[in-house]
């Protein structure tokens, strides 16, 4: 699928990953409508990229909410060819800590935002993705990316939670992409590993010298911008269906 002049959804578009991934199919000619939760940010990206963004303040685990801008999409560009999502939390959390075993809201708000709230967001934009024609040869319709963690197989201390939630996402990755085969409609999951994100900009240079050298080849964090070349692949290239794609730099992480 050519981006120029489709609409692409981003969920966590204000920043990180999604921030990439908006610049990036912004500049290869898409719209782009950013769903996140920080306004001040979602409006500068929104300003940044131009006319052919917008911005909406969206809760991904209320049904509502992201119906309600899903149909502001419609009204503004009268479809929707790709949906990323990349809204996601996760704070460390041991099953049983000093302080007991780990609360359960704390746990089912996880799953709530990264699992759950994948999924909510995708089978409404999918809604949205039948009502027009097929945009290329094979006959696709739309393109849902996932994004899911390196904690869905290496999940580390304290990662129960997290780990539980993006391997949920790996887990439905196959199985949806088989629900909406026969609409033309893609499904495949990014899965990154030490990216240099604003949560890891957050870290103490120590600790983020010692991430980078963990890393099997090339030693470094990843860049936002590189995940969002492989979002821009799997859009492009109809052949990449059902894939969960680990862009780790070969790392494989240890129990802490």
């Amino acid at each position: 699928m050519d981006l120029n002049d489709k609409t692409a959804i981003i969920t966590g578009g204000a920043s990180g990953l999604g921030a990439a991934t908006a610049r990036r199919f912004a500049g290869l000619g898409a719209n782009i409508a950013i769903f996140d939760l920080n306004d001040e940010l979602g409006r500068a990206m929104a300003g940044e990229l131009g006319s052919g963004a917008s911005y909406h303040n969206v809760n991904v685990t209320d049904e509502d909410s992201v119906a309600a801008a899903i149909a502001e999409v419609m009204g503004r560009t009268g479809a929707v060819h790709v949906c990323c999502n990349y809204a996601g939390i996760g704070t460390p959390g041991r099953t049983l800590g000093r302080d007991g075993p780990l609360p359960l809201d704390y746990f089912k708000r996880v799953l709530d935002v990264n699992l759950i709230g994948t999924f909510n967001v995708l089978r409404l934009a999918a809604a949205e993705m039948i009502r027009h024609e097929p945009v290329t040869e094979d006959g696709c319709r739309g393109v849902i990316i996932n994004t899911a963690s390196i904690a869905a197989y290496e999940g580390q201390i304290g990662q129960a939670a997290y780990s539980a939630s993006k391997g949920g996402v790996v887990g439905m990755t196959l199985p949806i992409a088989r629900d909406l085969a026969s609409m033309g409609i893609r499904v495949n999951t990014i899965v990154p590993g030490l990216i240099n994100t604003p949560m890891m900009a957050g870290l103490p240079e120590p600790a983020r010298e010692s991430l980078a050298a963990s890393v099997l080849f090339p030693k470094r964090l990843g860049e936002p911008d590189e995940i969002a070349k492989v979002a821009q692949a799997i859009v492009e290239n109809d052949y990449i269906n059902g894939e969960c794609i680990r862009m780790d730099g070969g790392i494989r992480m240890q129990p802490k």
